[in-house]
């Protein structure tokens, strides 16, 4: 990208030349295009009205309106590897993301890091004269570096995004989000009853990056990843979005299936002989089993509606109607953008894509949840307590997901869900509008393509060629080709003639118009690959994968296996790995520390991921503080991890010294010190947590509260066994931001310490912490 230097160099400058051009920065052609990528989050196939389904999004129905909507358009069925795919232009497997980037393991294919080779689409536009945004979910680096003490190569700043805010990790909560800024950790600038919600968040920062450079260049085109939580869970919305939807998901998810495959037909979505396949197409728990007995996951088992109670029905598509809420509101945001640059007179000549990163989640089970913590601590959901939130099911005291039968609902006409290989979880909407540039207005396109072919489709848009070197790395070959022609172009064939797929277990091939994918269940630990059963699909006239013609046609079912093996050979995508999440969760991946008995924090600095943290679960432990009160009256928070959804705290109210610990949300155990504190300097008050009990799903044991070495209080608690957050929950000393751990605290969030100073908090630990490996793959089965 450098030019020589041609100038004139001489002793005197009054003899020499200048030249700038080797110092000048990059600039884009004339008139050259911004670029916005809207990367939605578990949106299946038919969620959005402009693919059939059931909720409107009139902001994404306008930029389809000036573009085209393409109908075979697939992802790898999970985040992290379709986000990379997105990015570079490479298979995920090539870019070593077999899976989530929580769930690598150490090979070429699934280190959770994409090899500098594979070069993103900011890191290419950025040296070619845009500037580069990205807001909301990244999901692109290992979590050994989703923290302050480590390098910054995977986050956005080191992918070549000038400015970024969002979130490092699978998912947060929309009301407590997270948050990251360029490079280091904040506070949310409001709180929900202020109006806080993430998706609003990201949007003001997305407007405001592009607002700042074109008060300075405004004819400067800018790249902007776009890609808030909406839609994966926790399912949060503001109440007013929910109740548009109050009784449109009543008559459940089996007759949602049928209205929006008929609305598909007359849209020209899908072919008018499209049948529906049934509602647990691979088996069930009581009909299947593995190859040496392993059970059938009961997650992916759906319970057909006309088998549920009243109140069952009532919470289910009170569950449905929040994610309606969600994705709507998500859409009211994006129209904001699209305003912006309307009124400015942008619009035109960006070019706008919109996708989901997988299909609807199944990750809900047959019945939800109103606090997914329960599932990842083991606990299941009582029917009774989540029936007495449904008012707060998306709000900040739920952390809620629907049941899998809205998963297949969203995925329409298409079986399962993320995570398998068949069309529910990779056949996922795409739009491209650019009206500067292309002619197609509100139209289909049947054209087979993958996430991979993106990143050159917006290369060919703007007529910058592939680099041969970034930051001094010899770039790798893209794997995906352009699809400009068939934009234009209805009847222009697509450049793609092949595709493979492996994701957990599941495996399938496509190629040219026949496909071939397996019925293995992910996560489920069955092995013996070669046992597989492959069905096999002619998809240029059942793209619902109903009618498998495997006995009709062997030689041509033989003929697709060997595709599958050829091209997961020459994409690196070997080991499989459908191990359970119980063995890929215990695998050993690098840490920044070794673990060790005693860890010190201190106040006013950011929070310590739980990843990173002391572990104290299924343990003993003492939480001690070291503070300086000169006179009665402190309070505040000494420390805390976790929120309501499951935490502890140890602080100070009405001075007395407090110790709460929130089991999975449900039950709130609090200490109270039997006498005031005492002033003075060097005061240690400590919580001391005595194991005398392991049950499978908790541990069992006394709190005992100190001054210095007298004991003020003491009470049986049980502790959870999984995490306090499925996206990691962060300690803090002297203060406690965001979602509570109990309503409690005493003062205004975040709840500080105040009339005293804290010196630090050691926490000790001894013996050897209860590894709960259930909890533990429950935990990063959630993080997908």
């Amino acid at each position: 990208m450098g030019k020589p230097f041609r100038g004139v160099v001489n002793v005197d400058i009054r003899d020499s030349a200048p030249d700038w051009s080797p110092f000048e920065p990059p600039q884009a052609p004339a008139d050259a295009p911004n670029v916005v990528y809207v990367v939605l989050d578990d949106v299946g196939f038919s969620a959005m009205r402009c693919y059939g389904g059931p909720i409107e999004t009139p902001n994404i129905d306008r930029i389809a309106a000036k573009g085209v909507r393409y109908t075979q358009w697939h992802t790898t069925a999970l985040c992290s590897p379709t986000r990379s795919c997105l990015l570079t232009g490479r298979n995920h497997t090539r870019n070593s993301m077999a899976c989530i980037t929580e769930a690598a393991i150490g090979f070429p294919n699934a280190s959770g890091t994409i090899p500098p080779e594979n070069g993103m689409l900011s890191e290419i536009l950025a040296e070619r004269g845009w500037n580069t945004y990205m807001v909301g979910k990244w999901h692109l680096c290992p979590t050994d570096e989703m923290n302050l003490a480590a390098t910054r190569r995977n986050w956005p700043s080191g992918r070549g995004f000038e400015r970024w805010y969002g979130f490092l990790g699978a998912e947060t909560n929309q009301w407590y989000p997270d948050l990251v800024y360029d490079n280091h950790p904040v506070d949310q600038p409001l709180s929900p009853e202020e109006g806080y919600h993430l998706t609003e968040d990201v949007t003001d920062k997305a407007l405001e990056f592009i607002k700042d450079a074109k008060a300075i260049a405004p004819d400067k085109p800018f790249f902007l990843y776009y890609a808030p939580g909406a839609c994966h869970a926790p399912h949060h919305a503001p109440k007013e979005w929910i109740e548009k939807f109050a009784g449109k998901f009543d008559m459940g998810y089996d007759a949602i299936r049928e209205q929006t495959l008929a609305r598909q037909k007359e849209m020209g979505i899908v072919a008018a002989d499209t049948e529906l396949p049934p509602i647990n197409p691979i088996g069930t728990p009581e009909t299947r089993s593995g190859p040496t007995g392993e059970p059938f996951p009961e997650l992916d088992y759906t319970r057909p509606w006309n088998t549920l109670n009243d109140d069952e029905k009532r919470l289910f598509a009170r569950m449905a109607e929040v994610y309606a809420g969600f994705l709507a509101h998500a859409d009211h945001h994006i129209g904001r953008l699209l305003d912006y640059l309307e009124h400015n007179d942008q619009l035109d000549n960006t070019v706008i894509v919109v996708v989901s990163d997988n299909g609807a989640s199944g990750e809900g089970g047959p019945n939800g949840s109103v606090n997914e913590m329960k599932f990842a601590n083991g606990i299941p959901d009582d029917l009774a307590e989540n029936l007495s939130k449904l008012d707060d099911l998306g709000g900040p005291k739920t952390y809620n997901h629907y049941p899998n039968g809205w998963a297949m609902a969203f995925n329409t006409p298409f079986k399962m869900w993320k995570r398998y290989e068949f069309n529910g979880g990779t056949a996922d909407p795409c739009i491209i509008s650019w009206p500067a540039g292309t002619k197609a207005r509100d139209e289909v396109r049947d054209q087979y393509h993958h996430a991979i072919d993106l990143v050159p489709t917006i290369l060919d848009f703007l007529g910058v060629d592939a680099p041969e070197t970034i930051k001094g790395h010899v770039q790798s070959p893209f794997d995906g080709v352009s699809m400009r022609n068939s934009i234009d172009d209805k009847s222009s064939p697509s450049e793609r003639k092949s595709q493979f797929y492996s994701m957990l277990g599941s495996r399938s091939i496509w190629h040219e118009g026949w496909k071939a994918v397996t019925t293995h269940p992910t996560i489920a630990g069955w092995g013996h690959f070669n046992d597989d059963e492959w069905e096999l699909y002619h998809t240029d006239v059942d793209r619902a994968e109903v009618h498998n013609l495997a006995a009709e046609h062997p030689d041509k079912l033989r003929e697709m296996v060997n595709i599958w093996f050829a091209e997961a050979g020459a994409n690196g995508a070997f080991p499989l790995d459908d191990r359970s999440a119980v063995e890929i969760m215990g695998t050993p991946r690098p840490q920044l520390t070794a673990a060790r008995n005693r860890y010190v924090y201190y106040p006013d600095v950011a929070a310590v991921s739980e990843w990173q943290a002391v572990n104290t679960r299924g343990r003993s432990f003492v939480i001690g503080a070291l503070v300086d009160i000169p006179a009665p009256g402190a309070e505040g928070v000494l420390f805390a991890i976790g929120s309501r959804f499951g935490g502890h705290a140890l602080y100070v109210k009405n001075n007395r010294l407090h110790y709460v610990n929130n089991f999975v949300g449900s039950d709130e155990q609090m200490i109270v010190g039997s006498e005031d504190i005492p002033t003075g300097t060097d005061l240690i008050l400590s919580a001391s947590f005595d194991k005398d009990g392991q049950e499978p799903t908790f541990t069992t044991g006394i709190l005992s509260l100190f001054h210095a070495d007298r004991k003020v209080g003491e009470g049986r608690i049980k502790t959870q066994l999984g995490a306090f957050a499925i996206a990691g929950a962060g300690a803090y000393v002297g203060r406690h931001p965001g979602e509570p751990i109990t309503d409690d605290y005493p003062g205004e969030s975040p709840h500080r310490f105040t009339g005293g100073t804290i010196d630090r908090v050691a926490i000790d630990v001894s013996g050897e912490p209860y590894l709960d490996l259930e909890r533990e793959a429950a935990l990063m089965l959630m993080r997908e």
